[in-house]
């Protein structure tokens, strides 16, 4: 047997009807200190150094993903 059930809400209410937290403001500070920071950190250099320092594992990860990418175009 196979039962479907279509559930016509919004993203809200369902974040609140399963008893999920409201990250909003959370959100909205991460994007207001992304802003703040583009700003200071003009460049493409600064904006680079900003984003592997706030990636997970900082530059290990960088460096994961660039072998990966670079291997990938050797194919």
């Amino acid at each position: 047997m196979k039962i479907n059930v279509e559930v016509d809400c919004t993203p809200e209410e369902a974040r609140r009807f399963m008893g999920l937290p409201d990250l909003s403001p959370v959100h909205d500070r991460y994007v207001q200190v992304m802003v703040e920071a583009i700003d200071k950190q003009g460049t493409p250099e600064g904006f680079a150094d900003m984003m592997r320092n706030w990636g997970p594992m900082g530059e290990g990860a960088m460096s994961f993903w660039r072998t990966m990418l670079e291997s990938g175009n050797k194919s």
